[in-house]
């Protein structure tokens, strides 16, 4: 008899877990072997386990999905992932992606959808469903933000201004002001309220 697709499930709620537990527990090709809380249980599960899948779920206690996703695919490189999350924002499924999650599924989708991807990434496919990748093609060929004009957004979210930004990053105030320029012309933001707005929204910041 063949054997069953084994999965690890990671979300910090209980009642998630068993839902999910429940959907994949009731197909007759696959099986929940352990779940996790957070990040550290889930490659601590997956070392003991070794699943053929794992559910990650961005939002975790210790760490955020993709965080966690790295650090698995660090130490197993073979780990095939997939984020389950409510989160739809054009830059979370960018760097889930990039991270090295082959699928990026929400929490919204029909119990089937989800076993069907299940199925899909074990037989060694990618599996992007089309409301994702409506989110992805939204700003496609977009001027992505640097390292450094992340680094300013972020200050500026906390209510930094441009001198505090300055001293931080020790740079001049007038390169924060050029960074600032070149953040609100790739987000389309008309002054800096704006741009954290569209990036928070977009997933390029976090809360």
């Amino acid at each position: 008899m063949k054997s069953r697709i084994s999965v690890l499930s990671v979300d910090d709620h209980p009642l998630i877990r068993e839902g999910i537990v429940a959907v994949i527990n009731g197909q007759p090709d696959m099986q929940v072997v352990a779940q996790a809380s957070n990040g550290d249980e889930a490659v601590e599960c997956f070392g003991r386990h070794r699943p053929d899948i794992t559910l990650m779920d961005l939002r975790l206690p210790d760490t955020n999905g993709i965080e966690a996703t790295i650090a698995l695919r660090t130490h197993f490189p073979d780990a095939r992932i997939i984020i389950l999350t409510t989160f739809d924002c054009d830059g979370e499924i960018h760097r889930a992606l990039a991270a090295g999650a082959q699928s990026y599924l929400l929490k919204t989708m029909p119990p089937q959808e989800m076993v069907e991807a299940i199925r899909r990434v074990h037989a060694g496919r990618k599996f992007i469903p089309p409301e994702v990748a409506a989110h992805l093609a939204e700003h496609l060929g977009d001027e992505p933000l640097t390292n450094r004009e992340l680094a300013v957004l972020r200050l500026v979210m906390v209510g930094n201004r441009n001198c505090d930004i300055a001293e931080t990053l020790i740079i001049s105030e007038e390169t924060v002001k050029a960074h600032l320029k070149h953040i609100l012309q790739k987000l389309g933001a008309s002054d800096r309220t704006h741009a954290v707005a569209i990036g928070v929204r977009r997933g390029i910041i976090q809360l």
